[in-house]
């Protein structure tokens, strides 16, 4: 089973690990493209006009340019400390217990748009880029979509059996479709209003993929079956159910 997450925005600075190791993080055959672009933002910092187009920068985040200069050399942590943000900080994987860290390096991926998936324990450095970036001559879709979607399908549909729940926002399936399949489930995040209508949630879908998320991990247990999962949701005190074909919704009281 594997849980893939977006990324954030904000992250937090330093870390306490060696720099950046393109080829010690999870999809190996991503490498030459996380090296390319790699390079290529961290060489865009030395002209800071371009980049504040590039990366849609106001003027209290002119500091991102000083982390994206230094992305190759600067101290790395592992990915779930890495980010902050709604989903992160209900995620809390500061409080994870042991267990709940160990599986998520192995069940936990999140959709960088600088490196594309990445293990939950990979060790990544602060950066800044977004699914929407600009960068001079790297269209983000044209570079990672095609070799994304190959690297997950391998990936999760193995024969090794399993789920891949894809909690991505919509700006990071474009960076790499999951393909359709029977194991392959979308999550949405609805609420229920008192007329019984289903809506989507916006920001508030971020807390509850956070908590969901987190619950998962907790429980440590990589569900083989949909209907396992289904089954295991009310115990951890989630409304789970089947959506669309390939969708799965929470359902998450109030926030109308």
């Amino acid at each position: 089973m594997f849980v893939l997450l977006p990324p954030s925005e904000t992250k937090r600075s330093g870390g306490g690990f060696v720099p950046l190791a393109l080829d010690s993080l999870a999809f190996p055959a991503l490498t030459g493209r996380r090296s390319v672009l790699a390079g290529a933002l961290a060489a865009l910092a030395a002209d800071q006009d371009a980049t504040v187009r590039a990366l849609k920068l106001g003027r209290t985040q002119l500091a991102e340019i000083d982390r994206n200069a230094a992305l190759l050399s600067s101290p790395t942590t592992p990915v779930i400390d890495r980010y902050t943000g709604v989903l992160y900080d209900a995620l809390a994987a500061d409080t994870l217990s042991p267990a709940a860290r160990t599986f998520a390096g192995s069940h936990l991926l999140v959709h960088s748009a600088l490196l594309g998936p990445v293990g939950g324990l990979d060790l990544v450095p602060a950066y800044r880029l977004s699914h929407d970036s600009r960068l001079p001559g790297l269209p983000l879709k044209k570079h990672w979509a095609a070799d994304v979607s190959a690297a997950l399908e391998a990936s999760a549909f193995d024969g090794s059996g399993g789920l891949l729940l894809d909690l991505r926002s919509e700006g990071y399936v474009s960076l790499g479709p999951a393909a359709e399949h029977p194991r392959r489930f979308f999550l949405r995040v609805v609420t229920e209003g008192a007329d019984g209508r289903t809506r989507a949630l916006n920001h508030f879908n971020k807390k509850a993929k956070g908590e969901f998320t987190r619950a998962l991990l907790q429980n440590s247990q990589a569900f083989d079956s949909v209907d396992e999962l289904l089954a295991w949701a009310p115990t951890a005190g989630f409304t789970l159910r089947p959506g669309a074909e390939g969708e799965l919704e929470l359902v998450v009281a109030g926030h109308l």
